[in-house]
């Protein structure tokens, strides 16, 4: 014994006790310290690496599925203008042409009654070819049915009046001759030139058409006296004018084309300088 006394040995074991305990407890609150931002790292890992998990797969696939649905709901809203009214108009006015044509040929084809149906028809048809351009235009209503029906419905209708007009011996074949040649020569020159460039419609080439049909008109007609007098005179200007438009269009195509060569004559020397 080493005759210490034992308060006081028990002091010593008391401050042990605390020394001890204070370490424990910063041990305890390092590791509590260390936990949490373990924890949280792992969160963090966990919200970094989230979208590549389930949840941003299904994401993905949820987006993929938006871009088609906005494909196929686009395409069906393009099918669907192809139905507008500027389009009805040029579907209509190739219906006209079968009907026009049968009324022009009843009974004979000199019947005025029918006649004058017949002129209903193809004025409704000339109507509509004012009118079906300008909606479509106007109203941004253009298709791409619309481009290619338009020129063919009105060819169409003039041309089967003009044939019936010239077999009925009612207009020359040379006047039909002239005004189908230059319909058809100038719509083959714009497909051959459109490489260059388009050529615009002339305020020439709209009287043209104009005359064409107030002429083609009053020839449906069985008009007789002055009146027949005055649709020569008519007609005979809508043919002037359908040669010298005819030859402006080829004038401006011929212009065209020499631009579109040179411009790339010209761009070719830039790329290879």
């Amino acid at each position: 014994m080493t005759g210490v006394p034992a308060s006081a040995a028990g002091g010593s074991s008391a401050a042990k006790g605390a020394a001890a305990g204070t370490a424990s407890g910063a041990a305890s609150a390092s590791g509590a310290v260390s936990g949490a931002s373990g924890t949280s790292g792992a969160s963090g890992a966990l919200s970094a690496s989230g979208p590549s998990g389930p949840s941003g797969a299904a994401g993905a696939d949820s987006g993929a599925k938006s871009a088609r649905g906005g494909k196929l709901t686009a395409a069906a809203v393009n099918q669907a203008s192809v139905w507008n009214i500027a389009n009805l108009l040029t579907m209509l006015r190739l219906l006209l042409v079968p009907g026009f044509v049968a009324l022009m040929l009843a009974d004979g084809g000199y019947d005025p009654a029918w006649r004058s149906f017949a002129w209903a028809a193809f004025a409704v048809a000339m109507i509509t070819d004012l009118f079906d351009g300008h909606l479509a235009r106007t109203y941004n209503l253009v298709t791409d049915f619309g481009k290619i029906a338009d020129p063919i419905a009105d060819k169409a209708i003039m041309g089967a009046a003009l044939i019936c007009l010239s077999a009925l011996g009612d207009l020359p074949w040379w006047v039909t001759g002239v005004i189908l040649g230059r319909e058809l020569g100038i719509t083959l020159l714009r497909f051959v030139v459109i490489r260059y460039g388009v050529i615009p419609a002339s305020r020439g080439g709209k009287l043209k058409t104009l005359m064409q049909g107030v002429a083609v008109g009053m020839y449906v007609l069985a008009l007789t006296g002055w009146l027949a007098t005055l649709r020569f005179w008519v007609m005979a200007a809508a043919v002037v004018l359908t040669v010298v438009t005819g030859l402006d269009y080829v004038r401006q195509a011929i212009v065209l084309r020499r631009q579109g060569i040179a411009e790339r004559k010209a761009a070719l020397e830039e790329t290879e300088a």
